[in-house]
Parts: C-alpha cells; structure tokens; sequence
C-alpha cells in the first residue's frame, strides 16, 4: 500500500511568491511520482488562520503516515510547531533549494527549515526532514523515508583544550561584567533568539538590560542634523552608490545609527540585540542592517532580531578574534558543490569585505528602503561559534570552514563557505542537532580557546567540523 501524506505549504508573501509557487508545483509532481498520495491544499499558506484550515483538512481525512511541513519560503517557527503538536503522525520538514544568481533570497527556505528544527527539537517534537530539489536524485526515495521519524542524538560533550588556558582566561576577563543592551522583544516565533538573563548572568557574569524599540525610534529622530551630515560624510568615504538611493531613508539609517551610539554609550553595553524588522521598516522608515553593521565595525556586536545569545556569541569570539566579528544566517549548502553560504541583509563589518570588491550602499530585498551594506567576504580560514541552548540544554558550539572567492551568491552581505568536513554532513550535523539559525563568524583558527572557554564556563561542546 502507497503513502499518504497530510501536506502544509508554508509561505511569507514577503519573498517572490510566483518563484514560491513555480517550485511548490514541482514540489508537489515530485510526490506524485514517488507514489505519494497528498491530502491538504495545494496552495502556499501565509498566516495561522491559512494553516489552521489546511490541518482540519487534512485531519478530516483520518489516518496519513506523516505530516509533511512544505518549506517552500523562509517563515517563522509559529504554524510549524503549532501543526506538529497537533499531529498524530510522523512530522517532517521539507525546504527547497534556490540558485546561487547574485540576486536576492527569493524563498531563503533553508533558513525557515533550520528555524522549524530548532523550535521542534525544543518542544521535544522528533521530526526528519530534507533539503532537496524537487528533482533532485534519488528524490523519491528521500521522500518515502520521512515517513520515519528523526531520532534525536546528542552529540555535544565536555571538552577541554590546557594548550589555550591563557587567551581563554585572557577572553574571559574582558567579558567580566559585561552589558548586553536588548532593543525590543524579538519576532514571534523566532524561538532561537529566547533568552535567559539569570543564566547568562550566572554562566559569564553577563548583564541584560531591556530597552523599548519605540524610544530608540524617538532617540534617533531628535539627532541634530550637523551630526548626521557628518556620519554621512564618512560613510560617502566607504560606501559606494550612497547617492542612489532613497535619501530621506538614508537620513533616517544614519540617525538611528547615532541613536544606537547613544545608547550604546549611555548604557555601557558591551554589545546590542535589537529588533530590526518589522517596525524599522513600518513605523520608523529605514533598514537597520547598515547601521548595526556600522556598529559591529566599533567592535559593538550588534545582533539582528533582539538575538541575545547570539550578541554574547559575538561578543565572545571578538574577544578572542580581537577584531570585528559577524553574525550571519546559514541560507544554503549545495551538496554537489560541497559549499555553504553564510549571508545578512547587509550586516558584516567593512573589514570582512574582499579586497577585490568595493563595498556599496543598497536597499533591503523584501523592504526596498535603505542602508545595507553589499559586498562578497574576502577569502579566508574561519572559525564560528553561538552558545545554543537547542533541545533545552545550554552548549557550545564551534567550527571552521574557508571562504572562497566566488562572485555574490546573495544580495547584502554573504561569503561562499567550504567547511572541514563535506556539506551534506555539516548540514545533518545543524538539522539533527536542532541549531539556531545565527552563527557568529571570526577569521582565523579560535577553536582550541574556545574549547577551553566551554570548559571554564562549564558547558559542553559541539563540534560541527
């Protein structure tokens, strides 16, 4: 007897829905020609009230062998962990691949998967997935497997490296009552940026102090102009194109870059988490991408999406890097090509630009209004690191890979990655152990401090490669 699957298409209407479309079709004659029977609307779903008929649907049909969650564009965790806990049957997750053109993230599905996994793997839900093309090899044989259930299998473990005591304790000391200043709460469903300030405080001696998004909107509009004329003049030095885009948006990035000095001065944060989206864009009328770049350029770690972890992660490897650090999205590994590229908005500090580039001014994909950095990273060995707290347990993770000279994979800020171990095994290795989507990114080799810093704060270490 064939397969029955209940399938849920997710979608955001944000990203290029007629490409979203295209590929779901595909998506769904490559069930077809495994055999599969599908049960469920052959639509793309945009909101909970779309997925919410889609299971009643789905449950009134009775029993499927597993509800399959269709990745088709990047969505937060909210429907996927709602659907899951719902269902009676085996869940799976599976997110389509997008060509590497230089042009925006059309689905930046990936990422939606890698958020689906983190937040199921916290809610104690197993699950399998697949990152495939609907024509990919051996396609219809991935497809009948997540009928089985993913297991879950710890793979982190204490470890410690005596040969890096001195620049962990060197690392550690400078963290020594720092301050992580959080603008805003972050997006529903971005279940990876949770946080716990009593247990940062009691692991690193770290300081959390919250701050309202709309203050850091008031702050930035009361900016003096002659200040903001002069953050202009030196980003004119830097930034290619300036001029091309929106200048009354222009105006108001530069000023919220000045509202984020301010505050950062005031409070005497080490590093930032702000809210960047929606509201920078609905109510203030700007990206923030530039402007926290142009933060993490004065070694502030400034995190996208009110990500606190991902601020300390940051802020932990610029301890030891002793230079600008990044904080990006994994968004996509070719398993052919035994690449991955790691990508922001628009977030890297200018000192990771290749050399052979020139950095320029540009607009968000989604929200077309300004400042955003774009250029490609310049080649080089890599190390990341986030301290995670995936399936509910407080880790450290760590790896290093190589960027690679390739033209722009992405619009924004983005680098081509080859890791030390293949692709496929380092993307099995973030799925199964149910990651955050944020890594922090420092040139050069930090592992063996890093490993004796898990050691000293007494977490235990992943290892991705």
């Amino acid at each position: 007897m064939g397969l029955t699957y209940g399938v849920a298409a997710l979608g955001r209407p944000t990203f290029d829905v007629p490409f979203a479309e295209e590929m779901l079709e595909k998506a769904f004659d490559a069930l077809e020609a495994a055999g599969i029977s599908v049960v469920g609307p052959k639509r793309l779903l945009f909101d909970a009230d779309a997925a919410e008929t889609a299971f009643e649907e789905i449950a009134a049909h009775g029993a499927i062998d597993a509800l399959l969650i269709l990745q088709i564009t990047f969505t937060d965790a909210t429907m996927t962990v709602r659907l899951a806990e719902r269902s009676p049957a085996p869940v799976a997750i599976w997110a389509v691949p997008e060509p590497r053109i230089g042009g925006r993230l059309r689905l930046n599905a990936f990422c939606g998967l890698n958020l689906a996994a983190h937040a199921l793997g916290k809610a104690g839900v197993p699950h399998s997935w697949l990152y495939a093309a609907p024509d990919a090899p051996k396609i219809a044989e991935d497809l009948k497997a997540l009928a089985r259930p993913g297991e879950i299998k710890p793979t982190a473990a204490a470890v410690s490296d005596k040969s890096a005591g001195a620049a962990a304790a060197t690392a550690l000391e400078g963290l020594k009552g720092a301050k992580i200043s959080v603008v805003g709460e972050h997006p529903a469903g971005f279940d990876t940026c949770e946080f716990d300030a009593k247990e940062l405080n009691a692991m690193a001696g770290l300081e959390v102090e919250q701050f309202d998004l709309t203050g850091l909107f008031d702050k930035a509009k009361s900016v003096d102009a002659d200040r903001v004329a002069a953050v202009k003049s030196s980003v004119e030095a830097d930034l290619s194109k300036l001029n091309e885009v929106d200048q009354e948006q222009l105006d108001r990035s530069l000023r919220l870059f000045c509202a984020l000095e301010d505050l950062q001065q005031s409070s005497g944060a080490s590093g930032l988490a702000v809210r960047c989206w929606p509201e920078t864009f609905t109510e203030y009328g700007c990206a923030a991408c530039g402007p926290m770049a142009m933060m993490n350029q004065k070694c502030v770690p400034s995190a996208c999406e009110a990500d606190v972890y991902g601020s300390f992660s940051a802020l932990l490897l610029q301890e030891i890097a002793r230079e600008p650090v990044w904080m990006a999205d994994l968004v996509d590994l070719d398993f052919n090509d035994d690449t991955g590229v790691f990508w922001h908005c628009g977030l890297a500090p200018l000192t990771m630009c290749d050399p052979e580039a020139t950095p320029e001014a540009t607009i968000h994909t989604n929200r077309k209004m300004p400042l955003l950095h774009q250029f490609p990273l310049k080649p080089g060995r890599f190390t990341i690191a986030r301290v995670s707290q995936s399936r509910g347990e407080t880790k450290l993770v760590i790896g290093k890979g190589e960027f690679i000279r390739r033209p722009m994979a992405f619009t924004g800020t983005s680098g081509v990655a080859r890791f030390d171990v293949s692709a496929k095994e380092f993307c099995t290795r973030v799925m199964d152990e149910s990651l955050e989507h944020h890594y922090a990114i420092a040139y050069g080799d930090h592992r063996s401090t890093l490993r004796e810093i898990g050691a000293s704060l007494k977490l235990p270490v992943l290892e991705l490669c």
